[in-house]
């Protein structure tokens, strides 16, 4: 995408508007990046080991086995090495140990699938591995997801990496039509391990990457709304908007941003994913200021997106993943009141009374947008999208918590003010005016977390925890979010019983049949994983928890008076951090 931005000097109007630019430069475009040429191609197949690799996608595995049944019918004497992704579970990444079997054992690699967001782009990441360590290797693509495929390829280092396109997803495809897919595009997949792959191009139709270099950009109009329309026009064009208008990220504005947070503006707090944006103070200021926030805010954000760094938050998958998941910013301590946060009647929703929560959760995704690269289309391939990704910033009702305050349960003071972050997949009302009785409305809770169909649920039957004391954090045992309204807890805690009471009655009281459960599993992941558990197919009657333990219930009290509490199934960890005043 081709975006005209003017240079300084350049604008011509009778009013002009200069801001500070909000757009990260990437990893990839730093003397920091690490970039590979496509590994040497092969003469002929014949006689050649070809390795496939799988990453737990469901129909993937039908996808690679006809990839094999056509080679073996065009080379007699071709051998294969099939590989399964050792970390994960419904998406499953390759361990280095493994991409180094890989690119020693065989003279090429197909893998699959990339037909989602986040699948793609670690699909992408162990191809890319691959390929660095000098073996050809090609991954097989649903055509939506194209885009995402050659953005990953060159965030991983490798932006000739050759893609093998079908036209639809290998998932909720039968074997029939997957069959037919791949034979149609074999001749990608020979001349991909045959021949030089050509330069990619890398010119995206949903956001521009010009003008990331420039300090400052310029509109200019008729008059000063006339250029505040320009801008905002701009930055739809270019894929840096929200769709909401933006306030002009002037640099007085930025200054007072980066001055409130007691940090240089060049000051870097890392690589955001999944673009490896470079997470400056001054970008994150910048977007805050366009988000609406104030000053007094920015210690928050800063402690915010260290968070967002923190490798337990999944942070790629929260982003790129097809799934609707969001980022639940949940803040405790003092600096409630200090910044004037909503915690009473309608804390998730919109008015004058949520105007600092709304700020901070716009301030996430514009930053997770212009700083952390994740955009609608290209890296954000959201199926449905969700709400929750506008802004989603909730305080703590702390005078009506019957329990220890949240950041308390966190390992904090009661003087420390803490910022958590959850990234659920889905939100559901949970509704009870009703009981008065703890173990009833546990009852009523739990029937709502009792779902195969909740991304999460029952995930633990396919999913390894981790590698060589790596956890899986992006599947299997997240914290579900639950936020307890005061009536609510109130029950719970006249009943007696503390928070580690309720975590336990919900674990126990969210059950399925085996049977249920495993209705959008895949089988051979719960034979890798569980091979133990393998009677329960004799037995399908039998009745599991669909969570990993008790711990993965995180439980914030929050809100107005009346019974309706709120449900999130979870997506990562909760990560918390207490905010730093300077």
């Amino acid at each position: 995408m081709n975006v005209t931005v003017k240079e300084p000097g350049n604008a011509t109007g009778a009013a002009i508007l200069e801001i500070v630019n909000p757009i990260a430069r990437q990893k990839v475009e730093t003397a920091q990046a690490e970039r590979f040429p496509a590994a040497p191609r092969l003469e002929d197949l014949a006689g050649k080991t070809i390795g496939l690799f799988w990453n737990g996608k469901q129909q993937g595995n039908q996808a690679l086995e006809r990839t094999k049944a056509n080679l073996k019918r065009l080379y007699p004497e071709i051998r294969f090495r099939d590989y399964l992704g050792a970390m994960g579970g419904v998406l499953r990444r390759a361990s280095d140990a493994q991409l180094d079997a890989m690119a020693g054992e065989c003279d090429a690699v197909v893998g699959t699938s990339a037909d989602c967001g986040s699948c793609t782009s670690w699909l992408i990441h162990d191809m890319c591995g691959v390929e660095q360590r000098g073996t050809p290797a090609i991954a097989w693509t649903a055509s939506q997801f194209h885009e995402d495929a050659h953005w990953s390829a060159n965030v991983w280092g490798v932006p000739d990496l050759v893609i093998a396109e079908v036209p639809e997803c290998f998932t909720n495809n039968s074997p029939d039509r997957i069959h037919a897919m791949v034979d149609t595009a074999m001749d990608a997949i020979i001349r991909g391990f045959t021949q030089t792959p050509p330069t990619a191009t890398l010119d995206f139709k949903r956001i521009s990457r010009e003008s990331v270099e420039l300090p400052s950009l310029i509109y200019a109009g008729r008059d000063l709304m006339d250029a505040f329309d320009t801008m905002n026009a701009a930055f739809v064009k270019a894929g840096w908007s929200d769709g909401f208008p933006l306030v002009p990220p002037v640099r007085s504005k930025v200054d007072a941003m980066i001055a409130a947070s007691g940090l240089p503006g060049d000051h870097a707090l890392g690589f955001l994913e999944p673009g490896f944006g470079v997470a400056t103070i001054e970008k994150i200021a910048a977007n805050a200021v366009m988000a609406g926030c104030t000053p007094k805010m920015m210690p928050l954000l800063v402690t915010m997106v260290e968070c967002f760094l923190d490798f337990r938050a999944g942070w790629r998958g929260v982003n790129m993943s097809t799934g609707p998941q969001a980022p639940v910013i949940l803040v405790s301590g003092p600096v409630v009141e200090e910044l004037g946060l909503n915690y009473g009647i309608a804390p998730i929703g919109p008015g004058s009374q949520n105007a600092v929560n709304v700020a901070i959760g716009r301030a996430a995704r514009l930053i997770m947008m212009n700083v952390g690269l994740s955009y609608p289309g290209v890296s954000d391939m959201d199926t449905h999208g969700t709400t929750m990704k506008f802004s989603y910033c909730v305080a703590e009702n702390e005078a009506r918590n019957p329990w220890e305050p949240y950041r308390v349960t966190k390992g904090y003071g009661r003087e420390a003010s803490t910022v958590t972050i959850n990234s659920p997949f889905s939100q559901t009302c949970l509704y009870d005016f009703q009981n008065h009785d703890a173990e009833m409305l546990a009852d009523v809770f739990c029937s709502a977390m009792s779902s195969a169909a909740n991304a999460m649920g029952a995930a633990w039957l396919t999913t390894h925890k981790g590698v060589d004391g790596v956890p899986a954090v992006w599947r299997g045992d997240p914290d579900n979010l639950l936020l307890l309204c005061p009536d609510h807890a109130t029950v719970f805690a006249r009943a007696g019983w503390s928070l580690a009471n309720l975590r336990e009655r919900l674990y126990r009281g969210s059950r399925l049949t085996f049977r249920q459960a495993m209705l959008n599993k895949t089988p051979e992941l719960f034979k890798v994983v569980h091979p133990h558990l393998q009677w329960m197919w004799e037995h399908p009657d039998t009745e599991i928890s669909l969570y990993g333990a008790p711990e993965n219930f995180d439980i914030f009290v929050v809100g107005g008076d009346a019974g309706w509490s709120t449900w999130h199934d979870g997506g990562t960890y909760s990560v918390t951090r207490a905010i730093r005043t300077p």
